[in-house]
Parts: structure tokens; sequence; C-alpha cells
């Protein structure tokens, strides 16, 4: 599996970054890519600039496997108050692990 990286400007992407990062990573996966990691080491001052990269960037993925690594927890708040916390490749809050099925015991009333 090729997985390519797409490093995030910082201390904040602004709005005006995401049509350069978009690009960017539309030509990693024509070029090959099954995956990018987003390095946002940089990004130590997050904003709405950087929820809006991020979002474009998901819209740009398709479907394709995308994730960010090294957030801040800055920004992991960030993504998760505006419920894209799913780029992180974590669970979110409340919900099983992918693959966890919830036990049933044999007493238990149907609701």
């Amino acid at each position: 599996m090729k997985i390519q990286r797409l490093v995030l400007p910082g201390p904040g992407p602004a709005a005006h970054d995401a049509a350069r990062l978009c690009a960017r990573l539309a030509r990693l996966y024509e070029d090959g890519a099954c995956a990018v990691e987003c390095d946002a080491r940089a990004v130590t001052a997050p904003g709405l600039g950087a929820v809006e990269v991020l979002a474009r960037l998901r819209l740009t993925a398709r479907g394709r496997p995308l994730r960010v690594t090294g957030a801040a927890p800055a920004l992991r708040a960030l993504l998760d108050l505006v419920g894209l916390v799913e780029l992180l490749g974590e669970a979110e809050q409340r919900e099983p692990p992918p693959g966890v099925q919830e036990g049933v015991e044999p007493d238990d009333l149907a609701l």
C-alpha cells in the first residue's frame, strides 16, 4: 500500500491554502497513492481556516483513505467540535471502535 504524506502549513493553515492543498492531494491520488496522511505537526494555532482546509481535503479525497497525523490537542479538540474527528483515525467519543460488537445477555429484554 503506497501511503503518501501531505504537510499542512503552520502555525495554522488559512482558507486561501485550501485550493493549493486540495490540488496537491488530488495529484497524489492520481499518481497512485492508496492513502494520504496529512502531517499536522506544524499546526500550532488552529482556527476556522484549518477546519475549512481539512473539510475541503476530505471532500477532495472522495472516500479514499485520508488521515491527519501529528495533531496537537487544540486541533484535535477543534476537529471533534466540528465533527471531523474521524480524520484523526480514532473512534468518536461514545462509539465503539470498528469491529467491536456489543454483547447481549440471554435474559436482556428486547426494546
